[in-house]
């Protein structure tokens, strides 16, 4: 079968309108679906919150009756043995009854009911009672006789029969409590163990109202409680409280769910149910026992209409935005048959994106010291760096250099991703390079880079930095940490530098840097890294961390002291073993400085100081003499040494301090095994003597000004001469190395 143009053309279009309509119907049922499950869950959790609810109030609201009535009971037991040690003084029952009805602001009233004819001159029944209420004066009554024979009331009974405690129903007390009450009574014994009278405290019950008006689960849900003989005594309906038993209540109702659970209530069980009302509408039951002796109950009733409203109303809202999703997802499906060009277009783009990337990746990364090693001449280090970014380019950055035997290098993590943190990355190596020429402290490096990098900060991004500064002829490290990962040290074991806090650079201008010391012992490797290493995760989304980083310098370091270069490759394959082929999430920047060079003991250290006087500089010849005679210097070096000094602090004397003006000139002589360093410093005005022109060495010594041949003849006769502004100071460093000792 042949088939033209028009033909595939609208097969074509026949094939994208099925195939479209086939994504709508699929996308519509899945939507349902979700839907359907997510209605489902939310059902079931809100079933499980109207429990929880539930359960907790009548916990709270059992535990404050119980507190009540527990208070009640413990009043009346504390009274008990006054009672009795009362019994042959009748007429003062009455004041220890007011005591104790005066104790607990429950007890409506108080009273003791003997038994018949035990006062034989009180007659056959005697029941003097208190009764205390509101703000009115205390009354004292005899209420026992024919028309109250206690003896028939439950409270005595119950407390006679069983010689014990007892809490009784609720009941209405016209004579004494003249109110519905409910009675804890104890048994009185005489001094043989006879029973003899029973004291009972009468609890009005009208603050039970106030406990089921707390419920707060919902607004149509309420609170009863019942007595042991289910007697509603608390209800939302305050016309049924103490006048009906919730089997009258229930009886013209023929839910047997209903009559069950009445049982179980009168049986002080708990438990959970629904039922149907009379109006057809579904409740959800909780009901629970009120701890204590008392038998009563509580039930928490919830309407099902009112818990599930939001839900229902939930289900109308999802159902309208599944419509809307439906007619979205159908217009974004016509838009997407149109859009196929526009694809095609974008990913033409993205090639030229991506080769524009590459180019940006390969400038980056010649920015960064890639000859390796770095100093194949020089026997004290070692260095090697590595740098593996997550996307095309990336934010992280090392860089070192040597200058005036200092080793100079950091690390550093720009926040963010992609080409804004590379160009931040460029910018703050740059500012390092520039920075560290001039300037040996790390902390000033930090500060000035902070300054320059904190003006220009629109975007509020910032960089976490190391910079270190390896004094090689002494092992003295000096450090600045701006809130990066601590380095790790190894040498006979593996540990942490310990860094302090700084903010990191960039993040606010005018701030000041801690800086530290410590001194490397020879055999050392430091080694730097951002926390592209510490947060590589593998599948399971756990972290290479820290304690992977020491476990496995650990494990190279049991086979002896690894070169930089193969630390950093097994840490490298370590990692990448670790993440298991996951994708690389962040930079991974690594940096291993190995110190080899043994460390020279300073065996002198002398200082002299001198004012702002060029006649005084004559007093350096025998301080200086004296110096390299001690170190062993011959005559001939020890003359060049004297020349040298004598013009530095000539020089210094002349440009530091202005023509009339009072200073001083402190000169500080350190010597080792294999050098002596000169240390010239002065409080003047800036003066960077290394920069000032070279003397004219045609001229006469007599025709030369003073100090005249200046900074030209001090780098001619000593090995290192380096300037630094520290603290307000000028510092010049001189330092010849021992190689002319004689």
């Amino acid at each position: 079968m042949v088939m033209n143009k028009e033909t595939i053309g609208k097969w074509q279009k026949s094939w994208q309108t099925r195939s479209s309509l086939a994504i709508v119907v699929t996308a519509a049922v899945l939507i349902e679906l979700t839907v359907a499950i997510q209605y489902w869950y939310s059902r079931e959790g809100i079933q499980h919150e109207v429990e929880r609810r539930a359960k907790s109030e009548l916990r709270e609201q059992s535990l404050e009756i119980q507190n009540v009535m527990t208070a009640v009971e413990v009043a009346v037991k504390n009274h008990v043995w006054v009672f009795e040690k009362a019994l042959p003084y009748p007429d003062s029952i009455y004041t220890i009854e007011h005591r104790l009805a005066g104790q607990n602001e429950q007890i409506w009233g108080c009273g003791v009911a003997f038994i018949p004819n035990y006062y034989p001159q009180k007659g056959k029944w005697y029941e003097p009672y208190t009764l205390l209420h509101d703000d009115a004066p205390a009354e004292y009554m005899q209420i026992g006789g024919p028309s109250h024979d206690y003896t028939k009331l439950e409270f005595y009974t119950k407390c006679i029969e069983g010689d014990s405690a007892f809490w009784s129903e609720p009941y209405l007390d016209p004579d004494g409590a003249h109110g519905m009450v409910t009675t804890y009574s104890m048994p009185i014994h005489d001094s043989n163990g006879r029973c003899v009278a029973v004291v009972g405290a009468d609890v009005a019950l009208d603050w039970l109202a106030d406990v089921v008006n707390m419920n707060e689960s919902y607004s149509s849900s309420y609170d009863v409680i019942i007595s042991r003989n289910g007697m509603l005594m608390a209800s939302p309906v305050e016309s049924l409280a103490m006048q009906r038993n919730i089997d009258e209540i229930t009886s013209k109702s023929n839910n047997a769910s209903m009559q069950g659970i009445n049982q179980l209530l009168k049986a002080g069980q708990h438990g959970q149910t629904t039922v149907i009302d009379e109006n057809g509408e579904k409740n959800y039951i909780f009901f629970a026992p009120i701890k204590g002796n008392t038998g009563w109950s509580m039930a928490v009733v919830c309407p099902h209409r009112e818990i599930f409203a939001g839900l229902r109303r939930m289900g109308v809202f999802l159902t309208l935005l599944m419509l809307i999703g439906l007619a979205l997802l159908t217009f974004i499906v016509i838009r997407s048959i149109h859009g196929f060009k526009k694809l095609q277009k974008a990913n033409a783009d993205k090639e030229i994106i991506d080769s524009e990337l590459r180019i940006a990746n390969e400038i980056q990364v010649g920015m960064l010291p890639k000859v390796y090693p770095p100093y194949p001449e020089r026997n004290d280090i070692e260095v090697y760096g590595s740098l593996v970014p997550a996307k095309e380019v990336g934010g992280d950055l090392y860089d070192f250099f040597l200058r005036d035997e200092k080793l100079f290098f950091c690390i550093g993590d720009v926040s963010g991703k992609g080409v804004p943190a590379a160009l931040m990355m460029s910018v703050t190596r740059t500012l390092f390079r520039t920075l560290s020429a001039n300037e040996a402290l790390p902390d000033r490096i930090v500060e000035r880079m902070n300054d320059t990098m904190a003006e220009m900060n629109e975007r509020n991004m910032f960089t976490t930095m190391f910079v270190g500064v390896l004094d090689l002829p002494t092992g003295v490290l000096d450090y600045c940490n701006a809130g990066h990962c601590p380095p790790i040290l190894l040498s006979d074991g593996v540990s942490k530098l310990d860094v302090k806090a700084n903010i990191p650079v960039g993040f606010m201008s005018g701030r000041k840097f801690i800086s530290q010391q410590l001194k490397i012992n020879p055999g050392t490797i430091i080694f730097l890294y951002t926390d592209g290493l510490t947060e590589a995760e593998n599948h399971s989304h756990v972290q290479f961390g820290v304690s992977g980083v020491v476990n496995e310098a650990e494990k190279m370091l049991t086979g002896g002291l690894p070169l930089p270069k193969e630390f950093i490759n097994n840490m490298t394959t370590a990692v990448h073993g670790f993440v298991d082929g996951n994708e690389q999430g962040d930079d991974l920047t690594m940096l291993a400085v190995e110190y080899t060079k043994a460390n020279k003991e300073v065996t002198m250290c002398r200082s002299i100081v001198l004012p702002n006087d060029i006649q005084t500089v004559s007093k350096l010849t025998p301080f200086i003499e004296d110096i390299v005679n001690d170190m062993g210097y011959d005559s001939s070096e020890t003359m060049k040494l004297n020349l040298a000094i004598e013009e530095a602090v000539v020089n210094v004397m002349s440009y530091a301090y202005p023509e009339g003006s009072y200073g001083e000139v402190i000169v500080e002589a350190q010597g080792s095994d294999d050098n002596i360093k000169f240390v010239i410093t002065d409080k003047g005005v800036p003066f960077d003597p290394t920069k000032s022109d070279a003397a004219d060495t045609t001229l006469s010594a007599e025709e030369r000004p003073v100090g005249g041949l200046g900074i030209h003849l001090v780098k001619n006769l000593m090995d290192t001469v380096k300037y630094e502004r520290v603290d307000d100071m000028n510092v010049l460093t001189l330092i010849k190395f021992s190689g002319n000792k004689s």
